[in-house]
């Protein structure tokens, strides 16, 4: 039947089928089921940090490992998500488990030779005030001012490279090593920039703090 208006038209148009996967672990799925896997990671730092890890070692993903979600991160999961369906046209797999094979059987970034992550903490003024807030109590048995707020989150903005974590992965065949070195500790960095004024050394603060760490089976 030929149709003779637009309502008619539609209600005999076939729609085309789409090839994108569901979210999970499932292996097909509709274009808006794989959107809203992307749209579910947008929204999580921990989500975002470790599939950033997860794609860079595949060799997928070539920026900076943090908790912001970006462009490159999104073509990073595009492309592994076109490389799934590739490989589940014959043999079904799952998202996590796609990329863990990649990283596994040496078909990613770690091939010929170590993989390199740096994660570095990227401070927010929250999270920067609730730090120096903490440790000032800690030390000083008062509460952080303004000034001080505002000057020690400037310190550890100037620190977060030396503070980023390393984590290097090498590919031997099956096997997969990790190796982590730890880069500056943030705490123990404002416990010395504390222990420099005249307040702190009135306080002893850096002895008190070593033997409180000490106490805690930190050090």
């Amino acid at each position: 039947m030929v149709a003779r208006t637009p309502d008619q038209a539609r209600a005999g148009a076939t729609p085309l089928p789409v090839a994108t996967p569901q979210t999970g672990s499932t292996t097909s799925g509709t274009t808006s089921d794989f959107t809203d896997f992307l749209k579910t990671i947008s929204k999580s730092p921990a989500l975002i940090s470790g599939y950033s890890k997860l794609l860079k070692s595949a060799g997928y993903y070539k920026g900076k490992v943090t908790s912001k979600y970006s462009l490159g991160l999104q073509k990073a999961l595009t492309k592994a998500e076109q490389d799934r369906l590739e490989l589940s046209a014959i043999t079904p797999v799952g998202r996590d488990e796609f990329l863990k094979q990649k990283i596994e059987f040496g078909d990613g970034a770690g091939t010929g030779g170590p993989s390199v992550v740096t994660s570095i903490t990227a401070y927010t003024p929250d999270s920067a005030k609730q730090l120096i807030d903490s440790i000032i109590r800690d030390t000083l048995g008062r509460k952080a001012t303004a000034a001080e707020i505002k000057k020690y989150t400037a310190a550890l903005k100037g620190v977060e490279k030396q503070a980023a974590t390393t984590t290097k992965y090498s590919t031997s065949g099956s096997n997969q090593t990790q190796l982590t070195t730890p880069g500056l500790d943030e705490k123990q960095f404002l416990v010395d920039q504390i222990s420099g004024t005249d307040e702190g050394r009135a306080n002893k603060v850096l002895g008190f703090y070593e033997t409180f760490m000490n106490a805690l089976g930190g050090r």
